[in-house]
């Protein structure tokens, strides 16, 4: 299958580099979303080897997924794995979770051991709520439901109609996915999380958590009245 690595990026200069760098020695190509950053994130994923898209504004991680899924549909793409900007994710653990799924038609989840990568117990905490409440959503039991690690297939999708421009989209996805009888595939993956001074995140820890609760409500009303 053909298949893109995809880095959803904003003002992640500091790491971008060694991320589009690890993803071109296993993937042909690598798309970086530059999603109005206000640093040089753009011209070091250029300098890297990566095509880079830019949003001439900040408009959220599920807006620059949007805009990878109509690049890479585009290009006859069938399928996109996405990598987070900040080096959490190993090139070579994106490429083992594309490698063993042949299924090109699945969603394919990448499953964090949170405690024993040491995330802080907020990220715990969050994401076995999050695991909680889409599973029960869902009628699946999803054991990571905030990984940003996963693989799209492209047409597939683009089909679901996902709305969300900002963190929710992923959590949209699922139980979009869910409810359309995609195939959802989970697969442990290794992550990696560096002393406190040296992580990047935008996400804000109040705000984020109550857009992705209203998103969840309004797609599960959605779904399940046949709705958009």
């Amino acid at each position: 299958m053909r298949c893109a690595a995809v880095v959803p990026a904003y003002d992640v200069a500091p790491k971008v580099g060694a991320v589009v760098t690890g993803l071109r020695e296993r993937f042909d190509e690598v798309l970086v979303i530059d999603d109005g950053s206000s640093d040089t994130t753009a011209e070091v994923a250029t300098r890297a080897g990566a095509v880079v898209e830019r949003h001439p504004e900040n408009r959220g991680k599920g807006a620059a997924l949007q805009t990878a899924l109509t690049w890479c549909a585009e290009r006859g793409y069938e399928t996109m794995v996405t990598v987070d900007g900040d080096g959490q994710h190993p090139p070579e653990e994106a490429w083992s979770m594309h490698r063993r799924c042949a299924d090109p038609a699945a969603l394919v989840l990448g499953i964090r051991d949170l405690e024993g990568a040491g995330a802080p117990r907020a990220n715990q905490l969050s994401n076995g709520f999050s695991n909680l409440v889409l599973s029960s959503f869902t009628g699946l039991w999803l054991d990571d439901t905030q990984c940003g690690l996963r693989r799209y297939p492209v047409t597939e999708t683009l089909r679901l109609g996902g709305l969300e421009p900002g963190y929710g989209f992923e959590a949209e996805v699922l139980i979009r996915a869910a409810a359309a009888g995609m195939r959802i595939v989970q697969l442990p993956i290794r992550v990696i999380y560096p002393p406190a001074e040296e992580r990047i995140s935008h996400f804000h820890a109040v705000r984020d958590p109550a857009k992705i609760v209203a998103r969840v409500v309004r797609t599960v009303i959605a779904t399940r009245l046949g709705g958009s």
